[in-house]
């Protein structure tokens, strides 16, 4: 791993209470360029609300958020994504009367488009940067192995696609860091394996709009991909962090194995909003 002066993001002190509840306690991350990391952890273990905290969804109860040395503590969703943070969601979120090229464009918008009077009037320059926003979202779902079906209606394709039409939304603000939020949900075996070289290729090839590589967090449940795909895996249990490491030090930890074997007894106990 490189130097703190060098990390991406920098997480200290991350803290989020409702009611009196601890939902995450002193959560603490410096990425580095490039780095894929998973965060895992049984129900309740405080995922979600990490990835709503990183994206400006909650706002923290204590701790500070750090992209590229802009402090982005408690800023609104709309200042993460413009500083450069893009995520997809558990429950696929697209436009489904749109085709799938539209709703790649949609992210497009947020860094080409040429303003709405110029778009309403159709002025020229309107005109050009709707092409180039058409020629980007194609480049895109090319990246994702969709361009194919980029007239389709969006509803219309399978979910394992829509998955991917949504990382190419993601991908069309042109983040410094992608946040995956359970991306494999509702996949079987051979989608699974699809998406983690997918990724794996994504993660490659795909550049920052600095140049830099790609940095990507992935919560995920499905520890095939988990496993396969993050270079470096972070352990949450009921708020707090349990372990990080390789994924091969995660799979040998012996306090990981304990709270996943330990969720099922306490499957009734779960935070409402972890």
């Amino acid at each position: 791993m490189g130097s703190d002066e060098d990390a991406v993001l920098d997480v200290a002190g991350l803290s989020k209470r409702f009611d009196g509840l601890a939902a995450l306690t002193d959560y603490e991350l410096k990425l580095q360029r490039g780095e894929i990391l998973g965060l895992i952890g049984p129900n309740g273990a405080g995922k979600t609300t990490a990835f709503n905290l990183l994206t400006g969804v909650l706002t923290p109860s204590g701790g500070r958020i750090v992209l590229a040395g802009t402090d982005l503590t408690g800023a609104s969703p709309e200042v993460f994504a413009r500083a450069g943070i893009a995520r997809t969601f558990q429950n696929v979120r697209l436009f489904r009367d749109l085709t799938v090229w539209e709703n790649v464009a949609v992210g497009c918008h947020m860094r080409q488009g040429a303003g709405w009077l110029a778009t309403v009037l159709s002025l020229p320059g309107a005109r050009a940067s709707e092409g180039r926003i058409r020629e980007r979202s194609i480049e895109l779902l090319n990246v994702v192995g969709l361009r194919a079906v980029a007239g389709q209606r969006a509803g219309d394709l399978p979910y394992g696609l829509q998955r991917k039409v949504e990382i190419a939304r993601a991908l069309a603000t042109d983040p410094i860091l992608l946040l995956l939020d359970e991306p494999a949900a509702g996949m079987n075996t051979a989608e699974t394996a699809g998406l983690t070289e997918s990724l794996r290729e994504l993660a490659a090839s795909v550049r920052a709009a600095d140049g830099a590589r790609l940095t990507i967090i992935v919560v995920e449940h499905d520890m095939r991909l988990v496993m396969a795909l993050c270079t470096r895996i972070q352990v949450l249990n009921r708020g707090l962090l349990l372990a990080q490491g390789t994924p091969t030090e995660i799979q040998r930890h012996e306090a990981v194995i304990e709270a996943y074997l330990g969720s099922g007894r306490r499957s009734g106990k779960r935070h409402a909003h972890a």
